[in-house]
């Protein structure tokens, strides 16, 4: 694996053939009102002004990154995560010459759709959905934005642009199975799921990855929950890790770790830059993008080899260590009683849920896991406790 040399390649302002142009957006969903001019921002800044001002961004706050619920200060959550993403996104997608701004919304947002207590919380409201088209964090993501967060007085929602819409629904790729959340978006404004995203999404999505091997290092680290020799003994991080040793002998182990870890994040910023480059070249526009049937902003074959395998040591280690899948469990529970409580008595939900809940299925059974889906785990802690008198325990093992 290479070594990190601390530079970001040619960075450069000059948009590519292939970025997304704010002036050739494909629109909104609903017209805004030209009256009314809240500085002079391009349609994608105002996207990402959106969602940082939103509900939903500010509750990520205290969603789950790897561990839930959290008692230390230090740990990641889904906003420090979020927040992280986007600033790697912005590197890469200035060195490309991309859109930023487009980068950075598709980035802050791609987390949004997630419950309380992550893939755990995810897991019991799509059991709890079965018979109703089940749960998928990624389009409720879109659901959240597109219809659930609605501060405007002329329509539900945050009305993005189109190409946020397709970017977050899109941007691990085409989309072959449609959860039903996502297809009532698509039927209203259909986003062309069979083809690739723009770049700007794909950037976003593969700085996701960049962002999370290399930080939940650091998080399964400080916890406990990953040995130091084992993770030092990865192919994918033994080179960083010698090139560290031999430039800072002296200095303590915290920081040496922390500068693998910047050094891990430069290798592979670096990778994705000339990787993308030499997969675009030649292409004239976003269409190009979107027609190539295969990823544009990737890896190269062996760093995304080494990610893959370095994956699955996180997943064996840390994802799924014991305590983890203990603690996440109970997560699944406390959220399964949640829905069911709400299910036989919608009174217990606040008035205004309770005021719009729909009286026939399946949208009743969707509405109550909507309104599961945007508690923060403190939230739907304190919530559990209320409704079943005790406190959950064991949901915190950092």
């Amino acid at each position: 694996m290479p070594r990190w040399t601390g530079s970001w390649g040619d960075a450069t302002m000059t948009r590519a053939p292939y970025a997304s142009d704010p002036a050739r957006s494909r629109g909104r969903q609903f017209a805004l009102d030209g009256s009314v001019t809240r500085g002079p921002r391009s349609d994608y800044q105002r996207d990402r002004d959106r969602i940082i001002h939103s509900i939903a961004f500010r509750r990520l706050r205290y969603k789950t990154q790897v561990f839930i619920a959290p008692d230390g200060d230090h740990y990641r959550v889904r906003l420090t995560h979020s927040l992280e993403v986007a600033q790697i996104a912005r590197v890469i997608a200035r060195a490309l010459g991309l859109d930023e701004d487009l980068t950075e919304a598709l980035a802050l947002a791609h987390d949004i759709g997630h419950p309380p207590f992550g893939h755990a919380g995810e897991d019991a409201l799509n059991a709890a959905l079965h018979a109703h088209g089940g749960f998928d964090h990624n389009a409720h993501c879109l659901r959240t934005l597109a219809r659930l967060e609605s501060p405007y007085c002329e329509h539900d929602g945050l009305n993005l642009t189109w190409e946020v819409l397709e970017g977050l629904a899109k941007h691990n790729g085409p989309v072959g199975r449609v959860n039903w959340a996502l297809a009532e978006i698509d039927a209203a404004w259909p986003l062309e799921l069979a083809t690739w995203p723009s770049l700007e999404a794909q950037v976003a999505a593969i700085s996701d990855d960049i962002a999370y091997d290399n930080h939940d290092i650091d998080d399964g680290l400080h916890a406990g929950f990953l040995a130091l020799d084992e993770l030092l003994a990865q192919p994918f991080v033994t080179d960083q890790w010698r090139a560290v040793e031999r430039r800072y002998p002296r200095a303590p182990r915290d920081r040496q770790l922390r500068e693998l870890i910047r050094g891990q994040i430069g290798v592979m910023v670096n990778d994705v830059i000339a990787e993308t480059r030499r997969r675009a070249r030649g292409m004239a526009d976003v269409a190009d993008v979107r027609a190539a049937g295969r990823a544009t902003g990737a890896f190269s074959a062996e760093i995304a080899e080494g990610e893959r395998a370095f994956k699955r040591f996180m997943y064996d280690r840390l994802y799924h260590h014991p305590d983890q899948l203990v603690t996440a469990g109970r997560a699944r529970v406390v959220t399964a009683e949640l829905y069911a409580a709400y299910s036989r008595e919608p009174a217990l939900m606040e008035a205004d849920w309770r005021a719009r809940l729909p009286a026939a299925e399946p949208g009743r059974s969707r509405h109550i896991a909507d309104y599961v889906a945007g508690m923060t785990d403190r939230f739907a802690i304190s919530r559990h406790a209320r409704i079943y008198g005790r406190t959950p325990e064991g949901l915190r093992n950092v």
